[in-house]
C-alpha cells in the first residue's frame, strides 16, 4: 500500500534525528500538519530533527459501513472489545517499517527516531514500538487504544521473558473524549506497563477527542529530551 509523505526539515535542510507523527482515521498527514501549526501558532519545527507526516492509504473501512477512506488499517469497530484485525495491520507493518530504514538509511539511528500518533495514528505507532520494532527512540500516543486481545501484548510478554529494553512511552487522552473513553487508554497504558514499558499517561482536563496546545508543547519538550542535538550530546561526554 502505497502512503504519501508530508515531510517538516529543519532549516539547515539536514537531521540528525527523526519524528513521524501518524495521524487518526479519515484524516490526511497535511491536515495533522496544519493542525499542529493551528494550535502552536506555528510549525513544530527543529533545527536537527525531520518531521514525517505520513498519509494513510485509501481503502474500505468496516465502521463506516465499507466506505473508503484513508485509515492505517481495517477493524471490525471502535471497541476496545472488539477482535483485532491483524491481517489489515501486517499490511501496514512493512510500508511503515520502511518508512523507519529509509531514515536509517540516511544515517539516522533507529534511537534517534520517535514514532508518535493520535487516535488510529497512536495505535499504529505502539505496534511500531512494541511488536513491530524494539530499538526506536521513544512513542507517543494521543487519544489512543489497544484492542484487549493484541498482538503487541502478545510480543511484549515474549520480549519481557528476554530482558529486552522498551522504547519510553508517552500517552495522552482527554477526559471527556466519548469517541475513545478515557478508560480504554488507560487501560492500555496500565497493560503496557505491566509489561515492562516505562512512560507516562497524561489525562487532559475537559479535552474531548483532539489534541490541546499544551500536549503538543509537552510533546515537543520530550522528543528534544530524546533526541537532543549532537554538540549537546558530546558536551556531555
Amino acid at each position: 500500500m502505497n502512503i504519501i509523505l508530508r515531510n517538516t526539515y529543519p532549516k539547515t535542510k539536514t537531521h540528525s534525528g527523526t519524528v513521524i507523527f501518524l495521524h487518526g482515521s479519515g484524516d490526511t498527514g497535511s491536515n495533522l500538519a496544519e493542525w499542529v501549526r493551528f494550535l502552536l501558532g506555528h510549525d513544530m519545527e527543529f533545527e536537527h530533527i525531520k518531521i514525517i507526516y505520513p498519509t494513510a492509504p485509501v481503502q474500505s473501512y468496516t465502521p463506516l459501513s465499507g466506505e473508503l477512506s484513508n485509515v492505517w488499517f481495517d477493524r471490525r469497530s471502535i471497541s476496545v472489545k472488539a477482535p483485532e484485525n491483524r491481517k489489515s495491520l501486517s499490511k501496514m507493518y512493512e510500508t511503515i517499517n520502511n518508512l523507519i530504514q529509509n531514515e536509517v538509511d540516511l544515517g539516522i539511528a533507529p534511537s534517534r527516531i520517535i514514532v508518535g500518533g493520535f487516535s488510529m495514528g497512536g495505535a499504529l505507532a505502539l505496534h511500531t514500538g512494541y511488536h513491530l520494532r524494539n530499538d526506536l527512540g521513544g512513542v507517543f500516543a494521543c487519544s489512543s487504544f489497544l484492542n484487549r486481545d493484541s498482538i503487541v501484548y502478545e510480543s511484549l510478554g515474549q520480549r519481557l521473558a528476554s530482558d529486552s529494553n522498551f522504547s519510553e512511552l508517552r500517552m495522552y487522552h482527554g477526559a471527556r473524549d466519548t469517541l475513545v473513553p478515557l478508560d480504554w487508554g488507560k487501560e492500555t497504558y496500565e497493560k503496557l506497563s505491566k509489561l515492562g514499558v516505562n512512560g507516562n499517561f497524561t489525562t487532559l482536563d475537559n479535552a474531548l477527542h483532539e489534541l490541546k496546545k499544551q500536549q503538543i508543547l509537552d510533546i515537543r519538550d520530550w522528543i528534544l529530551k530524546k533526541v537532543p542535538t549532537l554538540a549537546e550530546i558530546q558536551n556531555k561526554l
